[in-house]
């Protein structure tokens, strides 16, 4: 067994492992990623559908998309600063819901759901829009939300965040939702990484505006 840079477990193809991790049985088919993981075809196959990543290593094969119901996502700028990004101002996201019926992809298809809102902040510095165009990626791919039960309230059939954490105050620091925190940005373009959202997926061309520039 060999270790990956990443720190997961690898495989030779000539020492392939004799249990799959997915079943923990003997592999049967064998398929081999191009990261070098070893499954049954049918496991993996059945992974793939959904979500497009290796299990051990979290490598995307393909886009991930989720199953967050439809809304908007908006975009305010302000000469506001957040705490910690002195002079940088701040970036307001407002995401709306309107209330719907959960669709096949969701815990209780023909259900309905109730309508939701929520304000997030970024700072405007370079990393904060960076990390705002990472989000507008993860929201068109429908992975900021979904629909289950309330990690607050303990309702079901409410729209959730989906793992990808959000600044919900400008103030407060990291034990109230807000700033200052200074791994928010590294540790949720982390997070989205684990959606399969990465640099790779902004548009190289594309220009921030200037920090001192803020409409």
């Amino acid at each position: 067994m060999e270790t990956t840079p990443n720190g997961h477990s690898s495989w030779s193809t000539d020492s392939p492992p004799d249990n799959c991790t997915i079943c923990l049985d003997t592999i049967r088919d064998m398929k081999t990623l191009k990261c070098g993981h070893y499954y049954c075809a049918e496991c993996i196959d059945s992974v793939f559908k959904y979500k497009p990543a290796c299990p051990v290593c979290n490598t995307f094969y393909g886009i991930y998309h989720g199953t967050q119901p439809q809304g908007t996502m908006t975009v305010l700028r302000s000469w506001q600063c957040l705490p910690g990004f002195d002079n940088r101002g701040s970036i307001t996201i407002s995401y709306r819901f309107p209330e719907g019926i959960q669709g096949p992809e969701h815990p209780n298809p023909g259900a309905r759901y109730g309508s939701t809102s929520r304000t997030a902040f970024l700072p405007a510095c370079e990393e904060g829009q960076k990390v705002l165009r990472l989000l507008q990626v993860a929201f068109d791919r429908r992975l900021i939300f979904t629909i289950g039960q309330s990690a607050t309230t303990g309702l079901n059939n409410v729209i959730t965040w989906n793992d990808i954490h959000h600044k919900t105050s400008m103030t407060g620091g990291s034990q109230q939702f807000g700033y200052p925190d200074p791994e928010y940005l590294s540790r949720v373009q982390k997070e989205l990484r684990l959606k399969g959202v990465t640099e790779d997926d902004l548009d190289p061309t594309f220009q921030t505006a200037p920090e001192n520039s803020i409409p």
